[in-house]
């Protein structure tokens, strides 16, 4: 998708040389991608302790 963005140079030229990419659009859609995996594990972890997934560690352990 093509698109028009206004977005610092600083954050930019940052972004680029500790990544190492050598394109704009490839610095956005790793941050893109970053972004959206960490608010995933987020959400995720709203869940902790609130999930009963009745699971037999040892008899898990066993089938190995």
């Amino acid at each position: 998708m093509r698109t028009t963005l206004d977005l610092p140079q600083n954050l930019v030229e940052e972004g680029m040389k500790i990544t190492g990419f050598r394109t704009k659009s490839q610095l956005i859609k790793f941050a893109l991608e970053k972004l959206i995996a960490g608010e995933k594990r987020r959400r995720l972890l709203t869940y902790q302790g609130k999930i009963d997934l009745d699971i037999d560690l040892d008899e898990l352990r066993e089938r190995k």
